[in-house]
């Protein structure tokens, strides 16, 4: 009997846990990447809840926990460095047990992948066409490839899934824009997640990692249609103080800054005839709400693990789905108020912040914080699957 035949398109988390499950399973398996090369760096992913699970049935456990970023806990500062709160911790608390950076993770599963993999970079789907009996993607280069399934685990603005599934793809801007980059450490840099709020919206974020250097980040409110230029950023943060002024001069010479304006994807289905969605494609849930990575990795196995036991590909595509959707649900739905809470516009907005923070990470009500953090956690067992 021959093998069913799936089309990847995206190396990432969710396009590299689908197909370490598929190829499992007994598919066979090409994965199409956009990026010249496998991308490695990247900014603080984390496991979470049942994605604790997934791993360990990939044996990846001690190897991503390896991979630690060394980061050991997670603290609010005021504009002098002074801690004004500490968050929880635990396995999954604001620092997660394991807490890895994007590329550390990826590759974690792209070097455990079985054998028999097709695994190509540099390649981009322009076209999908899709008949009752297979689905046919012809890149870039003009080649045409015909398989049995596309799963499309792209990203955020994924293009072939756009080529698909079209205007059912509901991209809502959560009005925050996110700069990720990697700056020299320095002596006063320590183990901790370090991070500022200031009035008028804006935060400064520092965090170990695992190669001597620095992750930092700048977040704020921004509803304007378009990202903003390095000098609108600067004039933003006039006046934050803290490490501002060094995280914007080190934004300015890295040669890794990313800029994200934050978009969850809500989609009211994840699959087409022999296309589907996984990953951040399908439902991205954005830092605000966390846990993407596990979804992510999650994602591939639910989806093998339903293929692999149902009578057809539409039952097993429904499965996947009905089961990942409680899961995505839950992380996507944001607590009211959420925004202006986090990124306060006035000093009293900010007086008023700090003072919740710290009524609420004390004992013990430092339990209701802990439970904001426990994402992507169910009490639903795993779907079986059955490994080829």
């Amino acid at each position: 009997m021959t093998a069913p035949r799936a089309v990847i398109s995206g190396a990432g988390i969710a396009g590299l846990s689908a197909a370490y499950w598929l190829r499992r399973t007994g598919w066979d398996v090409t994965v199409l990447e956009l990026a010249e090369e496998f991308r490695d760096g990247g900014q603080n992913v984390d496991v979470r809840g049942v994605a604790h699970e997934v791993l360990d049935l990939m044996g990846l456990t001690e190897a991503v926990r390896a991979r630690n970023t060394t980061e050991t806990g997670t603290v609010f500062v005021d504009g002098r460095g002074r801690v004004i709160a500490t968050l929880p911790e635990g396995r999954d608390g604001a620092t997660a047990e394991l807490e890895v950076l994007r590329g550390d993770l990826a590759r974690a599963v792209l070097e455990q992948l079985p054998p028999g993999m097709d695994l190509r970079f540099g390649e981009r789907i322009t076209e999908v066409a899709r008949t009752p009996d297979a689905v046919a993607v012809t890149t870039a280069r003009g080649e045409v490839l015909t398989a049995d399934l596309l799963v499309v685990a792209e990203g955020v603005r994924s293009g072939t899934r756009d080529l698909v599934f079209g205007p059912d793809v509901d991209r809502h801007e959560l009005g925050i824009t996110m700069l990720f980059g990697t700056i020299p450490r320095t002596p006063a840099d320590d183990d901790r997640w370090r991070w500022h709020t200031a009035t008028g919206g804006r935060q400064v974020h520092l965090r170990p990692d695992n190669r001597g250097t620095t992750r930092a980040m700048l977040a704020f409110t921004d509803d304007g249609p378009d990202r903003p230029t390095a000098r609108q950023v600067r004039e933003r943060y006039a006046g934050v103080g803290w490490e501002a002024p060094r995280v914007l001069d080190g934004f300015a010479t890295t040669d890794d800054l990313y800029v994200d304006r934050l978009t969850q994807i809500r989609m009211p289905a994840w699959r087409r005839g022999r296309v589907c969605v996984t990953g951040d494609a399908a439902w991205c849930v954005t830092p605000m709400g966390g846990g993407g990575a596990s979804l992510a990795l999650t994602g591939g196995y639910v989806l093998a693990a339903c293929l692999s036991t149902a009578p057809d590909l539409d039952g097993g595509l429904a499965a996947f789905e009905a089961w990942m959707r409680p899961l995505v649900d839950d992380v996507q739905r944001l607590p009211p108020g959420v925004r202006r809470m986090a990124y306060p516009s006035t000093r009293l907005g900010l007086a008023l912040r700090d003072a919740v923070a710290r009524i609420v990470t004390s004992t013990p009500l430092s339990r209701l914080v802990g439970k904001f953090t426990e994402v992507a956690a169910t009490d639903r067992p795993l779907p079986r699957i059955a490994l080829a």
